[in-house]
């Protein structure tokens, strides 16, 4: 029996190899505020190279906006949050769409920018309903 025991697997599931159950998602709307601050200062200065660097920034930290969305949608919320929540998965997909090519990454336009950080709010707002419930 012992053995057993010491054999049996264990579920856990995190947003890293080790099951610290952390997760909010602050670290996407930091990385969204960023692109959009990014596509501000890119339409406020001619300079071709930092032009350049701005682009190349912006597109890293869109990269950082997808893979922190992607974590709670397929880590944090389950499918009791789907269930109660049926828009959850149209809203992450329209999101990292809006944080890549769509958008954050595909665009220097603040608008764009700011459609990011709206979607960021929904799925915020419906974490910590989540949160409050658990």
């Amino acid at each position: 029996m012992r053995l057993f025991r010491m054999l049996s697997a264990v579920e856990a599931t995190a947003h890293c190899d080790l099951p610290c159950g952390v997760y909010d998602p602050a670290q996407a709307r930091i990385e969204a505020e960023s692109v959009k601050a990014i596509q501000e200062k890119y339409q406020g200065n001619e300079d071709p190279v930092f032009r350049t660097r701005a682009i190349l920034i912006k597109e890293a930290r869109a990269d950082l906006v997808k893979h922190h969305l992607w974590v709670l949608w397929t880590d944090y919320f389950k499918p009791p949050h789907f269930e109660k929540y049926p828009q959850l998965h149209e809203l992450f997909n329209k999101a990292t769409k809006q944080a890549g090519a769509a958008g954050g990454k595909g665009s220097m336009d603040p608008a764009e920018g700011q459609k990011l950080l709206d979607y960021i709010a929904e799925i915020d707002k419906i974490f910590w309903e989540t949160k409050a419930a658990a």
